[in-house]
């Protein structure tokens, strides 16, 4: 079976900092965390552990690995990101700091590659990635008859959840993510 993984990096990443906050006690829980802008800094992820965990470790079965976000003010750290087995596609923050134009890159990316690469019968989708905005691709994917694992954090839109295939919670790899 191949694996074609979707990753929205900005969105798994901040996430992953509020659910850290939360296991050492700086929010009570993640909605806290979430309405206060509440998040543990030093939680970073590592991306090459991050590749492993979705795509597991035998090549052969990667179909794609792809990563978007905004660039940080170190290009070096896409480099990092594209070492590490990810494919880096990248948007400038608009003026008042917002990225824009990632969810509508990845889902694009998405729909193009499911209905011209991916084989439903022999693939996976995993798109990680916990916005309610992703659940009419989810939805028309899964019933188009693809296989979709949505990968993220436990506070994931419900609705995306349910929208799923499978929903895996990256909650308990929390210390196994980082570096």
């Amino acid at each position: 079976m191949l694996i074609y993984t979707y990753v929205d990096n900005s969105n798994v990443f901040i996430e992953g900092q509020r659910v850290s906050a939360v296991r050492k006690g700086l929010a009570r829980n993640i909605i806290e965390a979430m309405n206060n802008k509440i998040v543990d800094y030093s939680w970073n992820i590592d991306y090459g552990k991050l590749h492993e965990f979705l795509c597991g470790e035998n090549k052969s079965e990667i179909g794609c690995a792809k990563l978007w976000g905004s660039p940080p003010p170190k290009d070096s750290f896409w480099k990092l990101v594209e070492r590490k087995g990810f494919e880096v596609k990248t948007y400038e923050r608009n003026y008042s700091g917002k990225e824009k134009r990632v969810d509508v890159a990845i889902a694009h990316q998405i729909t193009k590659d499911a209905y011209t690469l991916i084989d439903k019968h022999d693939s996976e989708i995993s798109l990680v990635a916990g916005d309610q905005d992703y659940v009419p691709l989810v939805e028309d994917l899964v019933n188009s008859g693809f296989l979709v694992m949505v990968v993220f954090w436990e506070h994931a839109s419900k609705d995306l959840k349910e929208a799923a295939s499978k929903f895996i919670s990256l909650d308990p790899f929390l210390g196994h993510l980082a570096y």
